[in-house]
């Protein structure tokens, strides 16, 4: 089949049928398996697999039985991952990323054309959130009777980060394309005996890191047992610096009062 024809298949398909691509799902590094039976097809006519709006994958020959995979187009990034099942036509993207999200055609090119379409989204894999006491409001009022936490995850996108008690939820944040760092603070009473639960999900799956209250939320005398040694040494080497500095400007403060005074 000519080139010409091949783009002709495609752009029938574009203007067609353009609202019903069947929705696929998948995490990265995982397979999809967009279905086709061509059992069901009776007529000896050639089919293609295509990639967006111009990139041709797979062409299938039914009148000889023949069939061809090109992966190594758009720099290879199909390169090893397409598999092809001749007996039914249907079409595999192994070991996936978010670069093979699209949508994918199949093409009946011939006297009848027809086609089915695919829609493909890939969903990076979820971090655990990771729980924390929130050291900035560790000195606030409201941190002698209850324990400030927050949880955080970071570089995701398409997620949402909630906070639950029990099955109830409290609260939530979510993130759209854009691949950031998130955090959600929760206050809890030191003797709560509640369970509470940081969630992070996306339409597809999610990853749960339940709260420690005992470990995290205990009463302290000082800095180093609420915030953790590393701020602590962060706030006393903060302090010192400070201490420094103003015994620096009282130094100077002290020689040019004298210099004036001499001067005088």
């Amino acid at each position: 089949m000519s080139l010409k024809l091949v783009w002709f298949c495609l752009c029938f398909w574009r203007v067609d049928g353009v609202f019903g691509d069947e929705v696929k799902s998948v995490s990265e590094g995982d397979s999809v398996t967009l279905n086709f039976d061509l059992s069901e097809i009776h007529d000896e006519d050639q089919f293609q697999w295509g990639f967006g709006n111009e990139t041709l994958l797979v062409e299938i020959n039914e009148q000889t039985d023949r069939f061809s995979v090109n992966d190594n187009v758009l720099d290879g990034r199909f390169r090893d991952k397409l598999k092809l099942d001749n007996q039914t036509g249907s079409l595999t993207i192994t070991n996936i990323t978010t670069e093979h999200a699209g949508r994918y055609l199949l093409l009946k090119c011939g006297a009848n054309p027809s086609s089915k379409a695919f829609r493909v989204s890939v969903y990076a894999r979820l971090p655990v959130p990771v729980i924390s006491r929130n050291c900035s409001s560790s000195l606030s009022s409201s941190s002698e009777q209850n324990c400030s936490l927050v949880c955080s995850v970071v570089n995701v996108s398409h997620v949402t980060l909630s906070w639950y008690k029990g099955n109830s939820l409290l609260s939530s944040i979510s993130v759209s394309d854009l691949s950031i760092s998130l955090s959600l603070p929760l206050e809890v009473e030191y003797q709560d005996k509640n369970s509470y639960s940081c969630v992070l999900n996306n339409p597809i799956s999610n990853q749960t890191q339940n709260l420690d209250i005992t470990r995290l939320c205990h009463t302290c005398e000082d800095s180093v047992h609420c915030c953790g040694s590393t701020e602590a040494v962060i706030r006393l080497v903060l302090s010192a610096l400070v201490g420094v500095a103003t015994v620096i400007l009282l130094v100077y403060d002290i020689r040019s009062r004298r210099a004036e005074q001499d001067q005088t």
